[in-house]
């Protein structure tokens, strides 16, 4: 194995949780819905172990598991104290469709089964990926995952896609160590609710797509650079949003340049300067990229600096939703 570097670190909630400054979205390493890998997988993920960075964040529902099992192969190659795994449940494939399952059977298969294809003998964040599941009051949920730190199976739970109000009652039932959201110069909405009730109760935060799904990065110049499936997963890809997300990607490249660094770099610098809570999971399947997004630690960025990306990036001013069913996914449409 080569010599692994060292990030520093950073504490999410109150029980003891630890990782570096920054994570990995493993979500590139396969197709979403099928058990496709990635071209050099398990190269670009042992580099990404290499460059220091600790947090892998995966789901059991990843490429219908082999998400899971490519992470164990690599792994298993390292001090298990020293990879921090993240990994989600409660959708299941179901016919090609993910429904979503609270109940305590999906819970603990969703465990064993991660706990085997990681080859791990505990989890360190076990996930629930919202919203709470119709068949399954929220609170037995909660329980349920309780259930499963008690046994030594799991060491922190964390929560993704649910209401402010969902996480006061899953936190008087058990500390939520973290809240995994979509955050970024293109995603902002959870400010305005989610991230000052997860900071009131000392939750801390596993910001992904911290990128905009690769457009902060400035690689699609115009909509053809577009991969057909990237436009028909997210509206702000479609051609009916394309250009005016396009225009305020341009005002972040002239800062980056002013910066020095990469319009990549600027965007995510700024995900990480939200907060000593905060941990980015930007995902990639190119070594080249992993080098720039571990980079962008050394990359610090005033008060000053932050607000004049965020006058250039006004939110409001951002087209399209994050997806193209928010009713599934965002549980402000649930309330």
């Amino acid at each position: 194995m080569s010599t692994t570097k060292s990030l520093p670190e950073r504490s999410l909630g109150t029980q003891g949780f630890s990782g570096s400054i920054q994570g990995y979205g493993c979500m590139s390493l396969t197709e979403f819905n099928t058990p496709k890998k990635a071209e050099g997988a398990e190269q670009t993920l042992r580099h990404v172990l290499e460059q220091g960075v600790t947090v892998l964040n995966t789901a059991c529902f990843y490429g219908d598991s082999l998400n899971e099992e490519i992470i164990g192969s690599v792994i298993k190659d390292f001090p298990r104290e020293r990879v921090k795994i993240t990994t989600k449940w409660g959708p299941s494939w179901v016919d090609g469709q993910l429904k979503h399952d609270g109940s305590r059977d999906n819970c603990r298969a969703a465990c064993f089964g991660s706990l085997k294809r990681l080859g791990v003998k505990y989890l360190d964040i076990f996930i629930f990926r919202g919203p709470p599941a119709p068949n399954t009051p929220w609170e037995d949920t909660v329980r349920y995952m309780k259930e499963l730190v008690d046994e030594g199976h799991v060491k922190y739970i964390g929560l993704s896609e649910v209401s402010p109000a969902d996480i006061r009652k899953a936190h008087a039932i058990h500390p939520i160590t973290a809240l995994e959201m979509e955050w970024s110069l293109f995603s902002r909405d959870a400010e305005e609710e989610l991230v000052p009730t997860a900071r009131e109760l000392g939750i801390g935060f596993l910001a992904y797509s911290p990128l905009g799904r690769g457009m902060l990065t400035g690689a699609y110049k115009v909509l053809n650079d577009v991969p057909a499936q990237q436009a028909a997963f997210n509206p702000r890809f479609g051609e009916a949003n394309f250009d005016k997300n396009a225009k305020l990607v341009q005002n972040v490249v002239e800062l980056a340049k002013k910066k020095g660094v990469t319009p990549g770099q600027l965007a995510l610098a700024w995900v990480t300067a939200q907060g000593d809570d905060v941990i980015p999971i930007p995902g990639t399947k190119r070594i080249s990229c992993v080098d720039e997004n571990v980079a962008t630690v050394n990359v610090k960025l005033t008060a000053e600096e932050c607000k004049e990306l965020e006058d250039a990036v006004p939110h409001h001013e951002v087209a399209g939703d994050r997806y193209h069913n928010m009713k599934h996914i965002s549980y402000k449409y649930d309330h």
